[in-house]
């Protein structure tokens, strides 16, 4: 299919205040790079911290879909976080922009003078956005409604999704990093990055040396419990304060010491099985609604088809909104819960195989070549995963002719945007550069691997696509290279483009190689 002509990336950098520079310039339909771009490209890839490495590139335009530069394009490599862009755009299609996904309190019972006689089902459809806000809602309409007791059981209904939790080939010992969380239908995040299936930790120092620190977990509830073996050291000694899930548990250590008068030391913790979390969370909120249930909490049941009346109901966002944490924060989570969303949409079963399936119908749809590459989960997180540059291309430049795209290209990170929601994994990169309030893509890094893939306007006001893959270099992630390339796509000198500046404050914005990771997973909000 031949796209439409590209207009998004100068109307939004106009609305915006940006002035877009101009950048390289080839005859009008040319099929090639200038040979001064060609060099640039040639030169940056040639740089020694390649040497052993596999490195794939692909630049095209694209309206046309001409490729205009190809280094290694066809080979196959370990996208990372690139993935996302195949399983956002499929889920865009299968599921539509306006899905929402839906948790719901359902009865078979009718309610009289305040008593439900039967078991009350919290029903759950993958919702990786539910907060304990939403859950609170839920149990104040319950109580609305007139219903003060439940003489049944609470019953926990994840049973859309299957029973795998985590995706294949994850690794064991990030298995408690909440960028690598349990995937459950039913889920509840700490706070609107919404991160499902985790707990935020805080522990702040404690009134004198030697005392434990406190510690506060949100959203707070008994599935999860802390042990404290923590101490408060003197004002101005090391901060070693850490904490981990012990495996197979829901008990966090809390360890090491931190200083009198020190800021809390926050971090995030994926829980075992974030189908009790959510239940829990439930409980508690029926509790102070005072709403007694005097049964007991059941994992994992599916909902008799009985079971018909909605008592009370929570939708999501649509699914165009959620686009935004979900690709700007390269939240994991969103994306296999979308991929077993899909999965069920299309079989009735909410399984990664099915889910990838879909995902791999639409991009064979539109021309991709899904012969060419394996993907296995939706997040880009298994290093089973592997796709060349040219597919990731080629998706760029076809779904530019869906009627969903200007919702998919507006939550794509945008270079040197600071806003964590516009910028969000490029938010300090490229600055000071042609590719500034320019270029949108999706970032991606796994211990060894890199990618950049995405949209920038060059010099002579054509869109380019391009996808940058880098695989099997030691020491820290280059990923000042993949700028380099995407500013010199931008720059009016091609063959001497602007050295790209480092990130503000000097913040280094690539992992080191023990934490090869997305820098928007490492938190704090660190500068990325």
């Amino acid at each position: 299919m031949t796209p439409p002509p590209f207009r998004r990336t100068a109307a939004v950098a106009a609305g915006l205040g940006l002035a877009l520079t101009l950048g390289w310039s080839a005859p009008a339909g040319a099929d090639q790079a200038s040979p001064a771009l060609t060099a640039t490209l040639d030169r940056l890839l040639a740089d020694p911290r390649l040497d052993g490495a596999l490195a794939g590139v692909v630049v095209r335009d694209a309206a046309t879909g001409a490729t205009l530069y190809d280094h290694g394009g066809d080979t196959r490599l370990m996208p990372a976080s690139n993935t996302k862009l195949l399983t956002s755009a499929a889920a865009l299609d299968v599921l539509g922009p306006d899905h929402r996904y839906t948790t719901d309190l359902v009865t078979d019972a009718t309610p009289r003078r305040g008593v439900l006689r039967g078991d009350l089902h919290l029903r759950g459809s993958g919702d990786p956005t539910m907060l304990a806000a939403d859950y609170a809602a839920l149990a104040a309409d319950l109580a609305a409604s007139g219903v003060t007791t439940v003489r049944g059981d609470l019953v926990a209904d994840d049973t859309r999704f299957d029973s795998v939790r985590l995706g294949r080939a994850w690794a064991w010992d990030t298995e408690a990093d909440y960028y690598s969380a349990q995937i459950s239908a039913l889920t509840v995040a700490p706070d609107t990055d919404y991160d499902a299936g985790t707990v935020r930790v805080s522990a702040a120092p404690g009134a004198t040396d030697g005392a434990p620190p406190t510690v506060t977990l949100t959203p707070p509830g008994d599935w999860v419990t802390v042990e404290n073996r923590a101490t408060t050291g003197p004002s101005g000694s090391a901060n070693t304060l850490g904490v981990t899930r012990e495996h197979g548990t829901n008990t966090l250590v809390v360890s090491g010491r931190i200083p009198l008068g020190a800021a809390p030391v926050t971090s995030w913790t994926a829980v075992d099985d974030p189908t009790g979390h959510a239940a829990s969370v439930l409980a508690d909120a029926l509790a102070a609604e005072g709403v007694r249930v005097t049964g007991d909490v059941v994992l994992g049941r599916a909902t008799p088809a009985g079971a018909t009346r909605v008592l009370a109901s929570h939708a999501s966002m649509p699914l165009s909104e959620l686009l935004v944490p979900f690709m700007k924060l390269s939240n994991n989570m969103h994306a296999e819960a979308l991929v077993k969303t899909m999965g069920y949409a299309t079989t009735g079963r909410g399984t990664w195989r099915d889910g990838l399936a879909a995902v791999r119908a639409y991009a064979d749809r539109i021309g991709v070549a899904t012969a060419t590459y394996t993907q296995v989960d939706g997040s880009g997180l298994s290093r089973m995963n592997v796709v060349p540059p040219a597919a990731l291309a080629t998706l760029l430049t076809e779904v530019r002719a869906e009627p969903w795209f200007d919702a998919w290209y507006a939550a794509l990170p945008v270079a040197c945007e600071p806003d964590r929601l516009v910028g969000g994994t490029l938010r300090s990169r490229m600055c000071g550069t042609p590719a500034a309030g320019n270029a949108r893509a999706k970032s991606g890094s796994l211990t060894g691997a890199t990618g950049l893939s995405g949209y920038v306007t060059a010099a002579d006001g054509r869109e380019l696509v391009f996808s940058v893959v880098l695989n099997n270099y030691l020491g820290a992630a280059p990923k000042d290279i993949e700028d380099a390339v995407v500013t010199a796509l931008a720059s009016p000198d091609t063959a001497h483009p602007a050295p790209v500046p480092p990130p503000p404050g000097g913040a280094v914005a690539d992992p080191g190689p023990e934490d090869g990771v997305e820098c928007a997973w490492r938190k704090p909000d660190l500068v990325c």
